[in-house]
């Protein structure tokens, strides 16, 4: 997937957007208006907690935009088993692209082996659906970045993704650029955590991020 072109106007952003709401706090109704705001501007993606995942689905019917769930999130500590079953019931329930934390601690203990098995076994349980690894950038060293995008990228999955946004840090155009670089054309690349601006993401996309991630998603394109 190689490096797309910078958009010119603030409303073709909405393309590379998956507009998200994970709030441990989030109810129904505000569910219904981040669907209702994803086909009004025509964003990629609705990005939710799986709980939520057959409400988007429904609100969504009919629409192009995508209903996308985070699983075992934001800490990614869960059993590579648990993981699968997760992002089998998700993807039952409509998801059609399914954003993963790895197991940080086993990554950063240099336990390559299970990390790649972990990130596999999601991809399997996917199936058709898309998976996106959330690799923490914040809590990684440059050469644990790299090792986290080749590790994905021997596992099958389709993108890297920076962050959780809850781990204190979110993306930085070092880092996707750094990721980018790393994965080359093979993979997506998506920053996520902290673009709230209409140049945040233009400058993330400059840097190599085939999709972002947001919350403030109506104010980046409208500008």
């Amino acid at each position: 997937m190689s490096k797309p072109s910078v958009p010119t106007a603030s409303a073709d952003l909405a393309a590379f957007i998956d507009h998200t709401l994970l709030r441990p706090d989030a109810q129904p109704a505000e569910i219904a208006r981040l669907c209702d705001e994803a086909r009004a501007h025509s964003f990629k993606a609705v990005c939710v907690n799986p709980i939520f995942i057959p409400q988007v689905t429904e609100r969504l019917a009919g629409s192009p935009v995508v209903p996308c769930a985070v699983i075992c999130f934001p800490f990614g500590a869960d059993p590579t088993a648990i993981k699968a079953a997760s992002a089998d019931w998700v993807v039952g329930h409509g998801a059609g692209e399914v954003d993963m934390v790895i197991p940080i601690g086993l990554l950063k203990a240099g336990d390559a082996a299970a990390v790649r098995d972990d990130i596999a076994a999601v991809k399997r349980a996917c199936g058709d659906a898309l998976l996106k690894v959330i690799i923490e950038t914040c809590l990684l060293t440059d050469a644990e970045k790299v090792l986290a995008c080749r590790l994905s990228q021997e596992a099958g999955a389709d993108y890297v993704k920076t962050s959780t946004g809850f781990a204190g840090g979110g993306a930085t155009v070092e880092d996707v650029a750094l990721m980018r670089r790393t994965v080359g054309d093979t993979m997506g690349v998506k920053a996520s955590g902290g673009v709230r601006t209409t140049e945040d993401a233009r400058r993330m996309i400059a840097a190599g991020a085939s999709r972002v991630g947001a919350s403030a998603s109506v104010a980046i394109v409208t500008g």
